[in-house]
C-alpha cells in the first residue's frame, strides 16, 4: 500500500499564498505545509512510497521533492495533471489510476488531520472492504460539506454536497483507503464521471460506483480536530489545529 495525495488544485481563495504555490504547500505551522503534515502521517503508519498528483504551480512541488523525501524517508512520485486549472478533481484522481493498483491511502491536499485518521482506516480493513471513507459523524454539518448517507448493511448510499445536512450520517473528510482490487472499477467510474461533466468531484465517481452496486464502506474517525482548508478562515483554523500535532 502507498500514499496518494491530490495536490493539483489552485486554491484561489487562499491568495496571495496561492499566487506562487499550490494549496498543498500553504504553510500551516511555521514552515510546515499541509503536504508536510500528510507525508508525516504516511511515514508514521509505515508507508514508504507516495504518489502526488500535481498541476497548478507544480514546479514548487518538484523543487521540494528531494527535501521532502529526505525529511520523511519516503520515495515520492509526482504525477502531472494536465488539466488542473480547467477540470475538477474527478479527472485529477483518474490521473493517478496506475497508483491505485498498489492500494492507496488517498488524502486531499487541503485536509489538515491527525494520523489517527489513517490508523482508523487501517484498523477497519480485513472484512472484504474495497473502499473505506474516513467519516466525521460528530461535526455539525452545513451546506458546503461533502455529506454522506450510510446504510448500516449496504454502506454508502449517497455522497454529495447537495444534500440536506439533517439527512446525512456524517461528512467525508477527504481521506480514503482504496484496496488495489478496487482500482479498475474506480478508474472506470471516474472516467465516466469526468466525461459526463469535467467539473465533477471524485466523490461523484464514488457515487457512480455506488449506483453500479459497488459497496463503499466508512470508518467513523471519532471526535477528531481536522479542517478542509478552502479560505483564510479555514487556514486560521488549520493553523490552530496543526500546532497541536
Amino acid at each position: 500500500m502507498i500514499g496518494l495525495v491530490l495536490a493539483a488544485g489552485a486554491g484561489r481563495r487562499l491568495r496571495p499564498y496561492t499566487d506562487t504555490l499550490p494549496k498543498a504547500l500553504v504553510p500551516v505551522d511555521g514552515d510546515t505545509t499541509i503536504l508536510d503534515l500528510t507525508l508525516a502521517n504516511f511515514a508514521e503508519i509505515g508507508l514508504t512510497e507516495v504518489a502526488i498528483i500535481v498541476g497548478y504551480r507544480k514546479e514548487a512541488v518538484y523543487v521540494r521533492k528531494e527535501a521532502l523525501e529526505a525529511k520523511y524517508g519516503l520515495s515520492l512520485t509526482l504525477i502531472d495533471n494536465d488539466k488542473a486549472e480547467e477540470w475538477n478533481n474527478a479527472y485529477s484522481l483518474w490521473c493517478g489510476r496506475d497508483a491505485l493498483k498498489d492500494g492507496v491511502i488517498l488524502a486531499n491536499g487541503d485536509t489538515v488531520h491527525p494520523v489517527s485518521v489513517e490508523k482508523t482506516l487501517l484498523a477497519a480493513r480485513g472484512n472484504g472492504q474495497k473502499i473505506i471513507l474516513a467519516l466525521d459523524t460528530v461535526k455539525q454539518l452545513a451546506d458546503e460539506e461533502m455529506k454522506v448517507i450510510v446504510d448500516p448493511d449496504k454502506g454508502v448510499q449517497r455522497i454529495t454536497k447537495l444534500m440536506d445536512p439533517a439527512e446525512a450520517t456524517g461528512e467525508y473528510i477527504g481521506v480514503t483507503l482504496i484496496e488495489g482490487e478496487a482500482a479498475a472499477d474506480l478508474a472506470d467510474a471516474l472516467k465516466v464521471t469526468f466525461e459526463r461533466d469535467p467539473d465533477l468531484y471524485y466523490e461523484d465517481g464514488y457515487q457512480e460506483l455506488v449506483n453500479r452496486g459497488f459497496k463503499i464502506d466508512v470508518a467513523p474517525i471519532g471526535d477528531v480536530q481536522w479542517v478542509e482548508i478552502d479560505n483564510h478562515d479555514d487556514l486560521a483554523k488549520g493553523r490552530g489545529i496543526a500546532c497541536q500535532y
